[in-house]
C-alpha cells in the first residue's frame, strides 16, 4: 500500500472539541461493504443495525492521568506524559514499577536525577535510563506506583488537535472503563451511554469485555512510502475467561463478532489468526500484540466494525482500509466531509458490516 491512500483532507472545523451530549446523540455512517451503501444514521439506532446473538466486543482499558508536572532539585519544571509500562529484554507483562514516558524539556536531565512532583516532597520519581529521542525509563522514588502516582496527581492527556479544555475528565473515559493502563482513550466506545447498553442486551446483543491498552505509538503518523514497512508498535492484552467462553461460544455458533474500536480489533485477530471459522481462540488470553492490520489481511475473527473517523497516514485509519477496503473507506470519508460530520476522538462514528 502507498503512503498516499492513506492522505485524506479534513477541514480543520470538522474536528470536534467536545463530544456530543448525550454521548449516544452523535452520528453514525454505516458502510455496507456488500452492497456498497452508505447510510446516515444515529449512534442509538445501533441495536437496530445488529442482530440478535450479535457479541458487541468492548475494550474496558481505563485511561490513566498520565500527563505528570514535576520538579528539578533545582527548581526547574519538567513534564512528563507516560507512554507505557517498560517493557524489558524479556518482554514481560507490565507491573507498574517501571514506565516509559517522554520528558520536555530532556536536554538537562540525567540517569539518576529524582524529580519531586506536586506539593507533597514526599512524592518523587527517579529517572533510571535514557532510550533516546526525549524517552526515559521512569520508576517511583517511594512505595507509590507509578500508576498510583499518576492517579492522584496527573492530568489527562488529550489528542492534540483538542486544543479546548473539555472540563469533565470523565468525559474522555467510556462508561465501561475499568482497567487503567492507556495512554489514551479507545474512543470508539466513548459514545455508548447506560441506557444504550441496555438496549441492546435487550436486543439480544451480547457484549464480551477485553482489556488492550492504547500507547500514544497508536496514533504516530506513518512516514514511509511502503505502509506495510511502518514499525508498528505493540499492546499488552488481556481477555478475562468468562468473556473468552463467550467468544469461542459465539465461534462455535457461527454468531458475528463486533468490534468496538480497532483496539479489539487487535484482540479479536491476535487470539483467532491462527484458526479456521468455528475454531477457539488459539493465542494465549494475554501478552503483547504486535498485529499490523494493513488491506489485503484475511481477517480470521471480526465479522463487523464499530469505529471513530481516523487521521490521515495512521495504522489505525490503514486498519480501516483493510476491513471496508481502501476505494469504500475514502468515499465513505469524502460523504462524511460533505455531510459535516464531526471527526476524531470526541466526533461521529462508523459502522462497517
Amino acid at each position: 500500500m502507498r503512503l498516499d491512500e492513506l492522505d485524506l483532507e479534513i477541514p480543520p472545523e470538522l474536528i470536534a472539541q467536545h463530544p456530543t451530549e448525550p454521548r449516544d446523540a452523535c452520528r453514525l455512517l454505516h458502510l455496507d461493504r456488500v452492497g456498497r451503501r452508505i447510510e446516515h444514521r444515529q449512534f442509538r439506532q445501533l441495536p437496530q443495525l445488529l442482530s440478535e446473538g450479535d457479541v458487541l466486543v468492548l475494550n474496558d482499558s481505563r485511561v490513566l492521568p498520565a500527563r505528570l508536572i514535576a520538579r528539578k532539585p533545582t527548581g526547574g519544571r519538567v513534564e512528563l506524559l507516560f507512554l507505557s509500562p517498560f517493557i524489558g529484554q524479556g518482554g514481560e507483562a507490565p507491573s507498574g514499577s517501571q514506565w516509559e514516558a517522554l520528558a520536555r524539556p530532556s536536554s538537562r536531565l540525567r540517569a539518576g536525577l529524582e524529580l519531586s512532583v506536586g506539593d507533597d516532597l514526599d512524592v518523587a520519581v527517579l529517572l533510571d535510563q535514557y532510550l533516546g529521542e526525549g524517552r526515559w525509563v521512569v520508576g517511583p522514588a517511594g512505595l507509590l506506583t507509578i500508576p498510583e502516582i499518576l492517579e492522584r496527581q496527573g492530568k489527562t492527556p488529550l489528542p492534540p488537535y483538542i486544543t479546548e479544555d473539555p472540563g469533565d475528565p470523565e468525559l474522555y473515559q467510556t462508561v465501561y472503563a475499568r482497567a487503567p493502563g492507556s495512554a489514551a482513550a479507545p474512543t470508539a466506545g466513548l459514545h455508548f451511554t447506560p441506557g444504550l447498553l441496555s438496549d441492546l442486551r435487550t436486543a439480544g446483543v451480547q457484549t464480551a469485555s477485553v482489556t488492550l491498552h492504547v500507547g500514544l505509538d497508536t496514533f504516530r503518523p506513518i512516514q514511509v512510502e511502503e505502509v506495510e514497512a511502518h514499525p508498528i508498535h505493540r499492546e499488552w492484552y488481556s481477555v478475562p475467561e468468562k468473556a473468552l467462553g463467550t467468544l469461542n461460544r459465539a465461534r462455535r455458533e457461527n454468531r458475528r463478532l463486533v468490534a468496538v474500536g480497532t483496539t479489539s480489533v487487535r484482540v479479536l485477530e491476535t487470539l483467532f489468526r491462527d484458526t479456521s471459522a468455528g475454531e477457539p481462540a488459539a493465542a494465549d488470553p494475554q501478552g503483547w500484540t504486535q498485529l499490523y492490520v494493513t488491506p489485503g489481511y484475511q481477517f480470521r475473527a471480526v465479522g463487523a466494525l464499530l469505529t471513530n473517523f481516523h487521521l490521515p497516514r495512521t495504522s489505525l485509519l490503514a486498519l480501516v482500509m483493510a476491513f471496508a477496503g481502501v476505494d469504500f473507506t475514502r468515499r465513505a470519508y469524502a460523504e462524511a466531509v460533505a455531510e459535516r460530520y464531526r471527526f476524531f476522538s470526541f466526533g461521529d462514528a462508523m459502522l462497517v458490516t
